[in-house]
């Protein structure tokens, strides 16, 4: 069912990502033209992945027809999978954004309801920038996971990833100006008419607008996952590296700077912890020589510089499931920072996740969280 008018006209808006789920969702990764050897090692840390965050909450994988057996066969068996077509499997980015409506009870805040909206995508940047040149399936992810769950949609025509925004769930979004305000997503808007429709749609009412992402994140034009998110209100992660030389080091400065004199939508200002970056990682000869390079995807080539950050982990009912890279110091370091950050939360390092930034993103890209529910919109609307 689709529902017409602004999601905050109805008095939704898209919760924090700490707040509870009903279960995450998945895609099963497949395309040679991105994942090495035709993505076996690649499925291997989606398993991974996956397995750890069904200790803490349900997990549907979504899987293409002639992938469904395989992942089916590598999965556990309390993770659903469901056959779904997809381009490629960055649920975070294609899937829906959710947003839910509550009511204050007596105990506290209950869910109401949940709807999901449907971002238009374009392979981060389309015919001419995008990651692949066919994104045809990846328009529909959003729409059919909706449409399995039952649950109402607002559909919107502006190309926004799901990776390129991050909240508090009260009333602050975390963006980049390097991402959003790219022409190769939606030239036809201003920074002023953007901030309206993030506003109208994710029910908040403040825009903390980095200039730019991560170094090297070139496949999403420096999505904010990647570069800096809420720990809780009032708190933020942010990449850091300490080493001047390193590119990303103006990157973290010029974020810090701004991160220190802003407010949020609460008037709060923000606690900044930085997560120091990996030492740089480089796509080796042997990872590129796995790739089918026929011109279908961005190419690969050997040493580029891979984008690799502890930011970029999932908050899970319970659990943080956070990316190693094999780089002892930075990954102790990152499990140290998440475990001051979410004292709450059991903190689960996920060894191999290079496998997955391989392919252009990590943990939090490949992830979709469904917020928890308490009855049915349809019913209500």
């Amino acid at each position: 069912m689709d529902l017409e008018g602004h999601p905050s006209l109805l008095h939704f808006h898209m919760p924090a990502e700490w707040e509870p789920h009903s279960q995450c969702w998945l895609g099963w990764p497949e395309r040679p033209d991105n994942w090495r050897d035709n993505a076996v090692h690649g499925q291997r840390v989606f398993v991974k992945v996956a397995s750890a965050i069904s200790k803490f909450e349900p997990v549907t994988v979504c899987a293409s027809a002639s992938q469904w057996e395989n992942a089916r066969s590598q999965l556990p068996a309390n993770i659903r999978v469901v056959e779904l077509g997809m381009n490629d499997s960055w649920f975070r980015d294609t899937g829906p954004t959710f947003v839910v409506r509550k009511s204050i009870s007596n105990s506290g805040t209950a869910v109401e309801s949940v709807a999901g909206i449907d971002w238009t995508f374009n392979s981060w940047g389309g015919a001419e920038d995008g990651c692949y040149a066919d994104w045809s399936l990846d328009l529909q992810v959003a729409r059919k996971i909706l449409d399995i769950e039952r649950l109402p949609r607002f559909p919107n025509t502006i190309i926004l990833e799901g990776g390129s925004i991050h909240v508090d769930g009260e009333g602050t979004c975390l963006t980049t100006e390097e991402c959003l305000l790219n022409k190769n997503r939606n030239p036809h808007l201003s920074k002023g008419q953007i901030e309206d429709i993030l506003k109208s749609y994710l029910g908040v009412k403040k825009i903390i607008w980095l200039p730019r992402g991560l170094y090297g994140d070139d496949d999403t034009n420096g999505h904010i996952d990647n570069m800096c998110c809420f720990a809780k209100p009032g708190v933020v992660l942010l990449s850091w590296t300490d080493d001047q030389t390193d590119p990303q080091y103006e990157r973290s400065i010029e974020a810090y700077s701004v991160l220190s004199e802003v407010t949020d939508a609460k008037g709060r200002k923000l606690d900044i912890i930085k997560l120091h970056v990996p030492e740089p990682l480089y796509l080796t000869d042997e990872e590129a020589s796995g790739i089918v390079q026929d011109g279908d995807a961005k190419p690969r080539p050997p040493g580029m510089r891979l984008a690799a950050s502890y930011v970029n982990f999932y908050i899970a009912n319970g659990g943080i499931i956070a990316p190693q890279f094999g780089d002892q110091k930075w990954d102790d370091e990152a499990i140290r920072v998440l475990a001051g950050a979410f004292p709450n939360h059991e903190i689960v390092g996920i060894e191999g996740a290079r496998e997955i930034v391989l392919g252009g993103g990590n943990i939090h890209c490949i992830t979709q969280q469904q917020p928890a529910i308490t009855s049915s919109l349809s019913r209500q609307v």
